[in-house]
């Protein structure tokens, strides 16, 4: 489970950093960024903090709701079109660069999950598998893929067929038959496969 080690070791205030939505076919890649209280969170809500990965989604919004106003958060975006002109490591870097800078106020040092440094205006520290050990980052994990979640939901409905409220854009077997039954929105990264070999000049 994340715990506060690696915030008590750094010069604060301390901002964890992560996104959601880097594999996906369609949508934006979204970034957060959180900075916890001085004065810590209730241990009600701090010992369920983890990897947004590891949660249902009902606990994910429900501790999204807990965090809103309990923490500072900064959210960013990297838009389609960014992904398939920049590539999705460099759209990344983009939108947690976005998300610090939505901070009410700039950290002195940043954790973000992975082992790829975004450019930032304060020091930054990268932890593989960040998001299951640093509760900063785990905090940020969830408010990442709590709001992309809901963002590809309302995309569902004005685009029903994919299943985007189910697999949020990830490449399940009912989003490419419908790729294939449809061709692709203009919500869809032209530069993934398979939509890059079914569509080629759409690229």
């Amino acid at each position: 489970m994340p715990d506060l080690a690696l915030e008590r070791g750094l010069p604060g205030p301390v901002a964890g950093i992560d996104e959601a939505g880097r594999g996906p076919l369609a949508g934006p890649v979204v970034a957060a960024a959180v900075i916890l209280p001085d004065r810590g969170l209730p241990d009600s809500l701090m010992n369920r903090l983890d990897d947004s990965k590891k949660l249902a989604p009902a606990l994910r919004e429900e501790l999204f709701a807990e965090l809103t106003g309990r923490v500072e958060i900064g959210l960013g975006a990297a838009s389609v079109g960014e992904i398939d002109r920049l590539n999705i490591l460099q759209a990344t870097m983009l939108a947690m660069a976005r998300a610090l800078a939505h901070l009410p106020r700039r950290p002195t040092t940043a954790l973000v999950d992975g082992n790829r440094a975004p450019v930032l205006p304060c020091r930054v520290q990268t932890v593989v598998g960040g998001d299951g050990l640093s509760l900063s980052i785990a905090a940020a994990s969830i408010a990442a893929k709590v709001t992309r979640d809901r963002l590809m939901r309302r995309l569902a409905r004005r685009h029903p067929g994919f299943g985007w409220e189910r697999n949020a854009g990830y490449g399940t077997t009912e989003h490419r038959a419908a790729l294939v039954r449809a061709g692709p929105t203009k919500h869809h990264r032209r530069s993934f496969a398979p939509i890059s070999q079914l569509y080629p000049s759409n690229i």
